[in-house]
């Protein structure tokens, strides 16, 4: 079987998140033992953390400022500087291949395409949607960094924000009603439209869009070369008309190459950074690594794991998260 890009960044994305299901696994287990439900000790996997974008983005605003690093929850802030930095060398490697949402909204747009539903609205609708994930992303960054140093250090420990993955993971396995019909709104609104939720509303992509603009890795097409087929601009996830340009920079390119695999032409269509034409695995390998390299760093240098003791750490969640 070729390993195409597609089939290759499916791999990756499915890898991703089969780790996050078994880091949720792990979390479940830790708080067994912090509740009392189990005698069983299991370490808090910081990997949960990554689930925490605000969380991130207050420690990152902290970093900043003080210099120090947040150890309410280190490894989160360590994966947000990693997808940082991942958007700028790799286009917004973290969406296209490790985000697991990214991975669910990919499958349904599938789905969408399978059944003749997916579809980009006309270029003014389009646009106009787009505003909302980017007033989410200013209104969030305008609120963390107008915060003083005290409200911003007493946010940061208090018990609300320490034990947010508890309360992010009791959302998602017992999730209201209400909770219920939007997931499945947007579920539906993926069929009919290519990667609604990561389009329209997801902040977290609006931010790592803005750094991969600025950054040097690109889709280029060879405009000689070009037989004007179609074929990229329709299999893009993202809906670019990538025939029509010389270089793709949208901030909505995932770097998932789907659009040099569908090319027909050799050389047509490839990425190119500082000027040069790199192979297409380079995004994924390079975004993976980024990942790995700041997983090793951070334990390292001690900023991956929480540094309470374990039975501080249990009294925390007791009395944050109502582990009783």
């Amino acid at each position: 079987m070729k390993i195409t890009p597609d089939r290759f960044r499916l791999a990756v994305q499915a890898a991703f998140t089969l780790l996050s299901l078994y880091a949720g696994y792990r979390f479940i287990l830790f708080l067994n033992w912090a509740s009392g439900r189990s005698d069983a000790f299991v370490p808090k996997p910081g990997a949960v953390e990554g689930f925490l974008p605000i969380s991130a983005l207050l420690g990152f605003r902290r970093l900043v400022s003080s210099g120090f690093w947040d150890r309410a929850h280190p490894a989160g802030l360590a994966v947000f500087l990693a997808a940082l930095i991942m958007a700028f060398l790799f286009r917004k490697g973290f969406c296209g291949y490790v985000c697991p949402v990214g991975f669910l909204s990919g499958l349904l747009e599938r789905a969408g395409r399978r059944l003749g539903m997916a579809r980009i609205p006309p270029r003014r609708v389009d646009l106009a949607l787009h505003v909302f994930k980017y007033l989410g992303m200013g209104g969030f960054v305008f609120a963390v960094f107008a915060m003083g140093p005290r409200s911003l250090e007493s946010f940061l420990r208090s018990p609300f924000n320490m034990t947010s993955d508890a309360r992010m993971l009791d959302f998602f396995l017992h999730p209201s009603g209400m909770a219920l019909a939007v997931l499945a709104a947007l579920a539906l609104l993926s069929l009919i439209v290519r990667n609604f939720w990561c389009r329209y509303l997801c902040p977290y992509g609006a931010l790592l869009g803005l750094f991969a603009w600025f950054g040097p890795v690109r889709v280029k097409r060879d405009r000689d070369a070009c037989v004007h087929c179609g074929k990229c601009s329709a299999s893009c996830p993202a809906g670019i008309p990538v025939e029509k340009k010389d270089a793709v920079l949208s901030p909505e390119c995932i770097g998932c190459g789907r659009c040099v695999g569908a090319c027909p032409v050799e050389g047509c269509l490839g990425f190119r950074a500082l000027g040069r034409r790199i192979p297409w695995q380079t995004v994924a390998v390079g975004a993976v690594l980024v990942l790995l390299i700041a997983r090793v760093w951070a334990g390292y240098a001690g900023v991956w794991d929480n540094p309470l003791p374990p039975d501080m750490l249990k009294r925390v969640y007791q009395a944050g998260a109502g582990l009783m």
